[in-house]
């Protein structure tokens, strides 16, 4: 027995321990946490009734699976072989040596009695899946350990059912096909495909499931039951040969104990020489020898499971390496643990000092995760100044509100009751003043847009260590803000005082305004272009009207109406003239024309005329003055000319204006907002946040991130034992694999 337990523990001996133990270290991690690990594993798969039981008690040769009408494998039950070699400490008092089982769920306790093992598999079953034949996807995690079994991790998963029953549901057979399905479709798993021999091999459930999830055949067994109750006349050779559903692997027949036999205690060791009988017996399985009974298919298993393995290694080490290295830094963001006062304030300080880092890199273009879809940080608080804020200003038209007919009513308000003897300033002063102050909306609204970019670059600097801290993220979300608005009111008053003291003081001298000169000759061209395109005819009077539009323009330049002139010529003539200009604005001026009619009439007879009632004329009743007055209809040409100089005027000192305010505004904020915001924000949060008895508030940890660190410390502590473990062998992978290559011959 010595000799045979020295001779199986030589076989694979190398790399399925190995992997055995990965399992070990990475079960407890649960199957969500490390789900794209796969291990390499052996599932056995087959309808109800089809021997499945029976052949992994045989490969392990003892009783102790679940039997019984129906089905009886409810979860799946991931079974490891582990050979042991002998020592004098595994003996009993009887001298003979001891094989023991191991449940995952219940560490440190070793159950020596194999009928223990199936009570407790169906007591562990009923906990999770009920006692009415229900079915659970949770696995039953059992180890065997004896020196006569092979290094073989199986997984003995529910057998295919059509018909629900107990408390099954009604699609039960869809349900189990899935959880199948679950594990053969991983390429690491070796697909071992039970099918009794007295049922059509064509029709397998198990062969078809097995083709689906590995359609080239490459990591499926056949193994073909129940060959001793095949009908009389009838043998398994071509299912064996693989003529009848070839698989590369092939198949291995083998012989089961009968439900008599279980029965009567017939034990696996008999069980095993009935079956080395059977094939003995009958000749046609002679020369099959290398694909019957038991003893072959554990060394099949073990070969092609060990070579499966060496194929793997190399790819599940450096994929275990990705996932240590993943978990080492999501450790790191966690931080570490804090216990005393010097610690916490360590910690609160450099995230302080971190976020503020974070903000300005965001600000200037440093971040290390720049965007290349989008603009963000600074670069859209340049995109407000330039392409929002500048071009809309350029846009504006200072005249665009403004009707010809609303300058020359200013212009005559700004007369008041006299005749202007030259264009006056005040409307130029009234309207530009006027379209300045529009000039305050847009840049409290340029403000308010870099205000909102500042708020919304501040949620971008989030971090895993504020989300650890959630009452510092709060404390420092209401710093930032209240910071950020002081911010926004000296950069207001800022604005609002320079759109003022440019509607303070108009500075008619300043070297690019336009000037009245210019203004005027301007004018007067376009208002005499005017004229020319509205198609006026030339006159003998044109010369006139020449000397006019000249004299119109010397006139406006120099502060004097047109009719000035006329009037200092009547009062250079004397006396008489006055008195004859006094005369014509008097009554007689009404009937001055009299005198062509009557023939020329004497002035006794026109006062006897006046005297006369009979002859009175009627009383002239003056129109009275509408509510609201506006200038005549008809433009003269000093008034087009007055109208185009003040639109001149205007244009030209608003661009000035204009580009002033293009000009400071954006530095106004960036001076009082953003670049104060980066040179003091630190400062701010030392000074609110960074006090002593305020630390272990501001630093206490949501329970999720306590859950995340020590979920994350488990499975990077279990990782770097996987590493480790995984190292031993991959060194020797070269070496023997080309002897696994050489020892596996399939029949």
């Amino acid at each position: 027995m010595v000799n045979q337990a020295n001779s199986i523990s030589s076989i694979g001996s190398s790399v399925i321990p190995i992997i055995n133990k990965l399992q070990d270290i990475l079960a407890p991690l649960g199957a969500t946490e490390l789900s794209e690990i796969q291990l390499p594993q052996v599932a056995v798969i087959g309808s109800q009734s089809s021997g499945k039981s029976s052949v992994l008690e045989a490969l392990v040769g003892r009783d102790f699976l679940p039997r019984g009408s129906g089905i009886c494998t409810r979860r799946p039950l991931v079974l490891q072989l582990e050979n042991r070699p002998l020592v004098q400490s595994d003996c009993n008092d009887d001298g003979l040596e001891l094989e023991w089982g191991e449940f995952r769920h219940l560490p440190q306790k070793r159950f020596y009695d194999f009928s223990q093992i199936r009570r407790e598999i169906q007591a562990e079953t009923e906990r999770e899946a009920g006692s009415n034949k229900g079915i659970s996807e949770k696995q039953i995690r059992l180890k065997i350990s004896s020196p006569y079994i092979l290094n073989i991790t199986l997984i003995d998963l529910p057998g295919i059912t059509k018909v629900p029953v107990g408390d099954q549901p009604t699609d039960i057979e869809a349900r189990i096909r899935k959880m199948i399905m679950s594990y053969i479709e991983q390429e690491t798993c070796i697909i071992l495909a039970v099918s009794p021999a007295n049922s059509d091999l064509a029709t397998s459930d198990a062969l078809q499931m097995a083709r689906e999830a590995d359609p080239a055949g490459s990591r499926t067994i056949g193994v073909i039951t129940k060959l001793d109750i095949m009908d009389k006349g009838t043998d398994a050779r071509k299912f064996l040969l693989g003529k009848v559903v070839p698989l590369r692997l092939g198949y291995v027949g083998v012989v089961n104990r009968s439900q008599e036999d279980i029965n009567k205690n017939r034990s696996i060791a008999e069980a095993h020489a009935y079956e080395e009988q059977f094939f003995n017996d009958y000749p046609i399985y002679n020369n099959l020898s290398g694909c019957c009974g038991i003893p072959q298919l554990a060394k099949k298993l073990n070969q092609i499971l060990e070579h499966h393995i060496r194929t793997i290694i190399p790819n599940l080490r450096a994929e275990l390496n990705s996932h240590l290295v993943a978990a080492v830094k999501e450790l790191h963001t966690y931080g570490e643990v804090m216990e005393s006062k010097g610690e916490q304030g360590a910690v609160l300080l450099n995230i302080l000092r971190r976020y503020c880092e974070a903000f300005s890199a965001l600000l200037d273009g440093k971040s290390q995760e720049m965007s290349t879809k989008e603009l963000s940080g600074g670069a859209r608080i340049h995109y407000i100044f330039q392409s929002i804020f500048v071009k809309s200003l350029e846009e504006v038209d200072p005249c665009e509100e403004l009707t010809e007919d609303d300058i020359r009513t200013a212009i005559q308000n700004a007369a008041g009751p006299r005749n202007a003897l030259f264009v006056p300033e005040v409307p130029f002063e009234v309207l530009v003043r006027r379209q300045i102050g529009r000039l305050l909306d847009p840049s409290l609204q340029c403000l308010r847009f870099v205000h909102e970019e500042l708020i919304q670059m501040s949620r971008d600097c989030e971090t895993v260590e504020r989300q650890r801290f959630p009452m510092l993220r709060k404390r420092m979300d209401e710093v930032m803000g209240k910071f950020l608005r002081d911010g926004v009111e000296p950069a207001e008053r800022m604005i609002t005082n320079i759109i003022e003291m440019e509607m303070d003081c108009i500075n008619s001298s300043h070297p690019k305004f336009i000037g009245g000169n210019q203004a005027a000759e301007i004018a007067i061209q376009q208002v005499r272009s005017s004229k020319d395109a509205n198609g006026v005819e030339k006159d003998p009077t044109s010369e006139k009207s020449q000397k006019s539009f000249a004299g119109l323009a010397k006139s406006v330049v120099n502060g004097v109406l047109p009719n000035q002139g006329s009037q200092s010529q009547s009062i250079n003539e004397g006396p008489s003239a006055v008195n004859s200009t006094a005369r014509s604005w008097g009554i007689s001026s009404i009937f001055g024309k009299l005198k062509s009619y009557g023939g020329g009439l004497s002035d006794g007879a026109l006062s006897g005329t006046m005297h006369d009632s009979d002859h009175m004329p009627s009383i002239i009743q003056l129109r009275k003055p509408p509510r609201i007055l506006k200038p005549e209809e008809e433009q003269t040409e000093r008034e087009a000319v007055e109208i185009m100089v003040t639109k001149l005027l205007l244009e030209s000192y608003y661009d000035i204006v204009r580009k002033n305010i293009q000009d400071l505004v954006p530095k106004v904020i960036m001076h009082l907002l953003v670049n104060h915001t980066k040179r003091e924000l630190l400062g701010t949060f030392m000074q609110e946040l960074y006090r002593e008895k305020h630390f272990e508030e501001l630093l206490l940890e949501h329970d999720e991130v306590v859950v995340k660190r020590k979920r994350t410390s488990e499975m990077s502590h279990a990782l770097q034992q996987a590493v480790q473990t995984l190292d031993e062998v991959v060194a020797d992978v070269p070496c023997r694999s080309s002897c696994s290559d050489v020892g596996m011959r399939l029949c």
